[in-house]
């Protein structure tokens, strides 16, 4: 807290708490329960308690919302920039893999003359009884 300490209090006090966690985090190196934080806050800025008990909440809120902060999950909270969040696609990739290998399953289990039915080929059986009424008209005799 070197540089937070050699800050003139008017600079401070146009400062966000935000800010002022930001500097502290940075500068102690080390992760804090926000009850230390903010309270080291109101020591710096010379609050009272008074602000503190009614101002906690508040504080709460903009750490929650500040991208710069992570809650970890022991309490504490550090600056985002220190912690990298693991990525797990594993399951997804297992699932997807499980998904697929059932569908080929279901693929080997079909007849190979069966995957390519087609219901309009049922009706090609009939016999040519059926076209002995058709007329072939030519356009020619049709414009008389």
């Amino acid at each position: 807290m070197k540089r937070l300490k050699k800050m003139p209090k008017e600079e401070l006090e146009v400062m966000g708490y935000d800010d002022i966690a930001y500097l502290i985090l940075e500068e102690t190196n080390k992760k804090m329960k926000i009850t230390d934080l903010f309270k080291d806050i109101c020591d710096t800025l010379e609050l009272g308690d008074d602000i503190f008990e009614n101002h906690i909440a508040d504080f709460f809120e903009i750490l929650t919302i500040d991208q710069k902060f992570i809650m970890l999950d022991d309490g504490y909270w550090d600056l985002r920039i220190r912690h990298s969040e693991k990525v797990v696609i594993e399951e997804e990739e297992d699932d997807f893999d499980e998904v697929e290998s059932e569908e080929k399953d279901a693929e080997d289990e079909m007849p190979i003359e069966d995957s390519y039915y087609d219901e309009d080929d049922v009706d090609d059986d009939r016999s040519e009884d059926d076209l002995k009424d058709l007329v072939v008209i030519d356009e020619d005799d049709e414009n008389m």
